[in-house]
């Protein structure tokens, strides 16, 4: 009975994202150092939903949710979707977590100024999901399976 009810709260409030979103302010832009020496800008993406996680490598949290983000880009493939991981953690550390984890997708090194920019992230996993147009439509805190952002991001891709 809780899935139900939580899946249909879920489908309601994704029901109302495009009617409601036209007033909501920007995702704020950022350019930020990246793994294996790439730049992550995010206005880049403009066009694409994306999936904003804030995470560390010490997070158990974040472990959980990371191979989710992996299948997604994977399932995705070829839609206008991406994913961006902002690591508030030591880059060496990253570059070795980016490798175990095989990850997929573009990740930038993170920092307390980042972190405020996006309200000051008091808890990881933190991670946002952006419209086309980079308005953050929803934000999670906490671990959160594969399958609840799914449901927002297809919904995105089929306006």
């Amino acid at each position: 009975m809780k899935k139900m009810l939580s899946l249909l709260v879920t489908l309601l409030m994704v029901s109302t994202l495009g009617a409601t979103r036209r007033h909501i302010p920007k995702a704020p832009d950022f350019t930020l150092p990246g793994v294996n020496g790439d730049t992550v800008h995010l206005y880049d993406y403009k066009g694409k939903v994306v999936i904003l996680d804030f995470w560390a490598t010490w997070c158990p949290p974040c472990k959980a949710e990371i191979p989710g983000f992996v299948k997604l880009m994977k399932e995705l493939k070829g839609k206008p979707f991406t994913v961006i991981g902002v690591a508030l953690d030591d880059p060496k550390r990253v570059d070795a977590f980016y490798k175990k984890y095989k990850m997929n997708y573009p990740v930038a090194y993170g920092d307390r100024q980042i972190a405020r920019l996006y309200g000051g992230i008091r808890g990881i996993p933190t991670t946002f999901i952006l419209d086309k147009d980079m308005r953050i439509v929803r934000k999670f805190v906490g671990y959160r399976s594969k399958e609840i952002f799914l449901q927002t991001v297809e919904q995105l891709l089929n306006e």
